[in-house]
């Protein structure tokens, strides 16, 4: 049986939520959104990792002390980006009690909309493709905030960020905040890539997502299709969390 962690980077504020509470215990139609992610994953993983801005780490801890699952609480001391966070974890995967982990999963805290069956198909994909360095859902879309930029020979090549003030395409092929890698990919090659980045431009952070052309030079990248656009819609605004509210309700037969 594959054996699977899953890292949540969840150190934001929440800011442009204008929640009081730290951004991963803002509920989505009354539960937590990392409770929905620990719900949403339970039959997958079997552990999760999940890192914080230090000043949550006694609530966010205490609130994880009765999770469904094993969850570990890093701290990220320095908001440098999501490549950071992430890569606080890789200690806590390399010395994981035998047999280890097979597989490491990274969503975003808020990719709450994730369905079901794209999990499925992202494990399948995982097992079928065991030479492939990094798995990821990917959905095409209007207005992209993040556009995967593809070659003739459909390598990614270059990633595109709004945030960092690139030019977009009007209809874009964007990431779902959910990434698969092998064990072996994110103990060694994320951190291989890690020590030549360089913090972006505009934002001034360590980005995760350039590391998906990065290792595309080098090794296989497979993408699979979401089930509905609507998964890649990550919780940022009051206007998106409306909109993810609808379209859980929706998808689960109730009241919105």
């Amino acid at each position: 049986m594959t054996s699977r962690v899953l890292i949540v980077p969840a150190a934001g504020l929440g800011s442009r939520l204008g929640a009081s509470l730290p951004k991963l215990l803002v509920p989505v139609a009354g539960v937590p959104m990392i409770n929905r992610l620990l719900t949403l994953y339970a039959g997958t993983v079997s552990r999760a990792i999940v890192v914080v801005h230090p000043s949550f780490h006694s609530a966010v801890t205490e609130h994880l002390s009765k999770a469904s699952m094993p969850v570990t609480c890093l701290v990220q001391q320095q908001p440098t980006g999501m490549l950071d966070a992430i890569l606080l974890a890789v200690p806590e995967v390399q010395s994981a009690a035998p047999p280890g982990f097979d597989e490491v999963w990274v969503t975003w805290c808020d990719q709450v909309g994730i369905h079901p069956a794209t999990i499925r198909r992202l494990a399948e994909r995982a097992r079928s493709r065991p030479e492939a360095a990094l798995i990821m859902p990917s959905v095409r879309r209007r207005s992209p905030y993040i556009h995967l930029q593809r070659d003739a020979a459909g390598t990614v090549v270059a990633i595109l960020h709004r945030r960092e003030g690139d030019a977009m395409p009007e209809i874009g092929e964007s990431d779902a905040g959910l990434f698969v890698l092998p064990r072996h990919s994110f103990t060694d090659l994320l951190p291989e890539y890690a020590r030549g980045v360089v913090a972006g431009a505009a934002t001034g952070e360590r980005n995760f997502l350039p590391f998906i052309p990065w290792v595309h030079a080098r090794h296989p990248v497979e993408t699979i299709d979401v089930e509905d656009e609507m998964e890649a819609v990550g919780v940022n605004t009051p206007e998106e969390l409306r909109l993810i509210e609808q379209y859980l309700a929706a998808r689960e037969g109730r009241p919105a």
